[in-house]
């Protein structure tokens, strides 16, 4: 990350759209149950430490968040915000479990319309001065925001609803940590 990006950052007006930390404890079962952990991929010690630390960079950085994060209702999304931000930081909003669903069987129509109110979503502009934080998932290679690394975050310029959106740059964990002393 250049210093130009994170004085941008620290000026807010950005989207922050992180993967949540690494989930290799189970697997997403065919009967996937939000409500039930047991049934899906979890995060590892790995990836709770990646979501503690993705916390800490942010704050250590002084890049200004507005509250709550939205996190995808899945376990390991909503482990990741709580433990970068804390539990009463955070907010889920069951339309990022959408973005999961991309990579599966999906028709055309219902992959369209799952971009369409992504698209919708990422153009609304977040409070002055401040950045909005999504935790969700990663997307298939060539949709959507592509493939996002474990943790991986994608800087997203909202340019107001009907007007798109920009990518700014997609760092990985260790490229946002870079700028810490």
């Amino acid at each position: 990350m250049n210093h130009s990006l994170l004085d941008l950052l620290r000026n807010g007006d950005y989207i922050l759209y992180a993967r949540h930390g690494e989930a290799t404890v189970g697997e997403d079962q065919p009967n996937l149950n939000l409500q039930r952990c047991i049934t899906q991929r979890n995060l590892s010690e790995t990836g709770r430490n990646e979501a503690i630390y993705f916390g800490e960079v942010l704050r250590t950085l002084q890049i200004p968040v507005s509250y709550p994060i939205i996190v995808s209702p899945f376990c390991r999304t909503i482990e990741t915000a709580e433990l970068a931000f804390g539990w009463e930081n955070i907010q889920i909003d069951p339309f990022w479990s959408e973005i999961y669903n991309l990579s599966g069987d999906l028709s055309a129509p219902e992959q369209k319309r799952i971009l369409d109110s992504l698209q919708s979503e990422l153009e609304i502009k977040p409070a002055p001065g401040s950045n909005k934080v999504i935790i969700a998932h990663g997307f298939p290679e060539g949709i959507g925001l592509g493939e996002i690394p474990n943790m991986g975050t994608v800087i997203i310029k909202p340019l107001g609803q009907g007007n798109g959106f920009e990518v700014i740059a997609k760092l990985s964990l260790a490229d946002l940590s870079g700028f810490v002393v």
